[in-house]
């Protein structure tokens, strides 16, 4: 059996609607961009959790699931929710899961500070 990679844009989640539609919007383009045949969004405090993203890769024929944090930094919810929901979902679906740093450390985060201070100016 080949490895199906099912990728999951992971962040926070918000009771503003806004906030989440505009994590998915990124996630939407970043699939686009990737060429993500298997991806979801999802996101730790609101539906689609990370189990429903999951269940929707594996359903969708994923082997493998590779979770991106929308976080900017090593917080709580990644030291220690996070591998504890992935603990779990592993090993309910039998599948690798593996997660990936969160923005932080990435050149392109202080270009955008830059990008941002620039148009404000």
């Amino acid at each position: 059996m080949s490895v199906r990679t099912g990728i999951i844009v992971f962040g926070h989640g918000s009771s503003v609607a806004s906030a989440n539609e505009a994590v998915q919007s990124v996630a939407a383009e970043a699939g686009a961009l990737g060429g993500w045949p298997l991806y979801e969004t999802a996101f730790l405090e609101c539906p689609p959790t990370l189990a429903d993203g999951v269940e929707a890769l594996v359903k969708r024929g994923a082997t493998e699931v590779l979770v991106l944090p929308y976080f900017l930094t090593l917080g709580i919810h990644l030291k220690r929710d996070l591998p504890a929901l992935v603990e779990e979902l592993s090993a309910l679906h039998g599948i690798s899961i593996r997660v990936t740093p969160p923005l932080h450390g990435h050149p392109g985060l202080s270009q955008i500070l830059v990008e941002r201070a620039n148009a404000a100016v």
